[in-house]
């Protein structure tokens, strides 16, 4: 009998398979990291996470050019896979794991949630999604007969927003403030707000908000227990300054090292950002999309 790898239901990974994937990247973004080269571990980001990584490590480079003098291994430990099925590809897994990045056990207790993605039986896994949060924030995983994790498609009909539509729903929501299916906080209403309250003498400030969901950006989602799922997606953003005669936009060494053209009058800076969120489930009256971490990262800047 020919089992169809495009059309089987499977496992997106072994447990071995994941575990070397986390290994594999984390080699790779210390080596990286150390040297702020770029290339030591673009082959093992994608999406999101690989757009603000490798546009970050571009930037320090440019001013720190032997590499990271405070640099620190990272390390990631206590980890739990958690596995979907799936037919076809791209197949996918999610590393629960806690990094020597924070203090454990107290309020700066974290958890990193890191989503790997492979494209092919051919291809390697490659991180594209990221988040922190606190342990507290990781909840119970819906589960078949096999143990294996439940996906959500994008198109899933049964949840309050289909994954497929987040990003283009949370870009209109900072832009308009409609569709209102947020819960308020500091990545909705109070983003919105900070946005409105900028001001600065001699200074105009424009925002564009634009959604990200094709190819590698495309959303990643699980159901949880209790209803609704947990779900990645992302979003581009730009910030536009524009100075009055006889002034001129601020120029840092990050901006200064992603930038195109001249800045005399204006500066346009465009971030690539990722979003964690809980989306229940439709008509469930549990609420409204709650954004439990944003991730977002200059990766290009204009001048003019």
């Amino acid at each position: 009998m020919t089992v169809h790898g495009e059309l089987a239901v499977l496992p997106g990974a072994t447990e071995s398979e994941a575990e070397q994937a986390l290994k594999d990247f984390t080699s790779a973004y210390n080596a990286a990291d150390k040297a702020f080269d770029p290339a030591l571990d673009a082959g093992r980001v994608t999406g999101s996470l690989g757009a603000i990584n490798q546009a970050g490590l571009k930037a320090r480079k440019s001013y720190s050019p032997n590499g990271n003098p405070a640099h620190k291994p990272l390390e990631l430990t206590d980890t739990a896979y958690v596995i979907p099925k799936k037919a076809g590809w791209p197949r996918w897994f999610l590393a629960d794991t806690d990094s020597n990045r924070d203090r454990d056990g107290g309020r700066l207790d974290t958890r990193w949630l890191v989503a790997f993605v492979r494209k092919g039986p051919d291809a390697v896994w490659k991180a594209s999604y990221l988040a922190v949060v606190r342990p507290s924030q990781v909840p119970e995983f819906s589960r078949d007969e096999d143990g294996m994790a439940l996906p959500v498609e994008p198109r899933e009909p049964g949840l309050a927003v289909v994954p497929e539509d987040l990003s283009r729903t949370y870009t209109a929501y900072l832009r308009d403030g409609a569709p209102d299916v947020f819960a308020p906080g500091t990545t909705t209403s109070g983003w919105r707000q900070a946005r409105q309250a900028t001001r600065r003498a001699g200074f105009s400030y424009q925002y564009v908000d634009q959604p990200l969901a094709g190819a590698s950006f495309a959303p990643l989602g699980l159901r949880t227990e209790g209803g609704g799922a947990l779900v990645f997606f992302s979003s581009r953003h730009f910030e536009r300054q524009t100075a009055a005669k006889g002034l001129r936009p601020e120029v840092n060494a990050d901006v200064k090292a992603l930038l195109t053209g001249e800045v005399t009058s204006s500066l346009t800076k465009e971030r690539i950002s990722s979003q964690l969120v809980h989306v229940p489930e439709r008509g469930s009256g549990t609420g409204r999309v709650r954004v439990l971490n944003r991730l977002p990262g200059l990766v290009a800047a204009k001048g003019e």
